[in-house]
């Protein structure tokens, strides 16, 4: 398996992870009443949406060893379309056209961007002064775009796409760096970019938890697409990333980028209105992933407490027989 092939097979891995990770984390935050970091790390379900975030960077990290950060980055579209279906089976409801018709625009764009992003295996890092340089830059993009006051939503998953690919980025310096051998592997570098990298990418995740208050669809459109920009500037300012095929591919590598975003803005306007599901296998909390993406919590079903029979005037009862209430 060449490098290019085995970075679009862990990038699709990695989305469908992604893809569960976002509807729970949207169901989560449409059922909580109380926002803040200290309500979430008392939900035992947000716990399994982390564990589901991690396993998909996990699967992401792998990715970026075999493939630049333009070809892996533009593949986290595909978390849209893995949502879509997921989402249409926890709602109970079929997928519609115009989600069919927004997800085959998104794979025909990442198909096109697949032809001009796919290349060797990455070798080139990014130096501690601009890793720091990239941070500093990020963080106060961030701070601006999810300043106090401004309302949950579409400047909250702007900055989480942000921190998301800069993680990214630095995931990419931190795996080469570790697996070419060339070097110790606890370096300075490494050391104070793997930092770095929680940092940005619990960042990513609170932020990302935040915009789902309003609903999944623009805010996850908004993350597929802010972080792709982000790690693509990095990759080709920095790392020397070159799209294939001269100019004929930088044409097609933007015809390719305008398809798969109409094709994610038609996803994220296609929200059907919810019917009501007949029992099935995601409402069992038994189960932790279920657990998550149930529908809704359903109501605690209480045994019968049994009181005294109240006496009638003038009749004699036996105190011992008791009636359900």
């Amino acid at each position: 398996m060449n490098a290019t092939l085995a970075a679009v097979v862990l990038s699709l891995f990695s989305a469908v992870a992604y893809a569960a990770a976002a509807v729970a984390q949207e169901r989560l935050a449409s059922r909580t009443t109380e926002p803040g970091v200290l309500s979430m790390l008392g939900n035992t379900a947000w716990w399994w949406s982390v564990a589901l975030n991690a396993s998909a960077a996990l699967l992401h990290v792998a990715a970026l060893k075999y493939g630049t950060l333009t070809l892996v980055q533009p593949l986290g579209a595909l978390t849209l379309v893995a949502a879509v279906p997921l989402g249409a089976r926890v709602a109970g409801r079929r997928v519609s056209v115009v989600e069919w018709r927004g997800t085959a625009l998104t794979l025909v764009g990442l198909s096109a961007l697949l032809v001009t992003a796919s290349g060797p295996a990455p070798d080139d890092v990014l130096s501690v002064p601009q890793a720091l340089a990239v941070a500093a830059a990020t963080s106060v993009a961030i701070g601006v775009l999810s300043r106090p006051g401004t309302r949950p939503g579409l400047r909250h998953a702007t900055a989480s796409g942000f921190a998301s690919g800069v993680a990214s980025a630095l995931t990419q310096t931190v795996t080469v760096a570790v697996t070419d051998r060339s070097g110790p592997i606890l370096s300075v570098q490494v050391i104070v970019v793997a930092l770095l990298v929680a940092a940005f990418a619990t960042a990513g995740l609170l932020l990302s938890q935040t915009a789902y208050r309003g609903g999944l669809g623009a805010p996850l459109a908004v993350v597929t697409l802010a972080n792709p920009v982000a790690a693509a500037a990095i990759g080709l300012c920095l790392l020397g990333e070159q799209l294939q095929g001269g100019p004929a591919g930088l044409l097609l590598a933007a015809f390719g980028a305008g398809v798969a975003a109409w094709g994610v803005v038609t996803l994220s306007r296609s929200a059907p209105e919810p019917v009501a599901a007949a029992p099935g296998p995601f409402e069992d909390d038994e189960h932790p992933v279920a657990a998550v993406l149930a529908l809704e919590a359903e109501a605690a079903k209480y045994a019968p407490s049994f009181i005294p029979n109240q006496p009638e005037p003038g009749h004699r009862t036996n105190p011992g027989h008791l009636t359900p209430l």
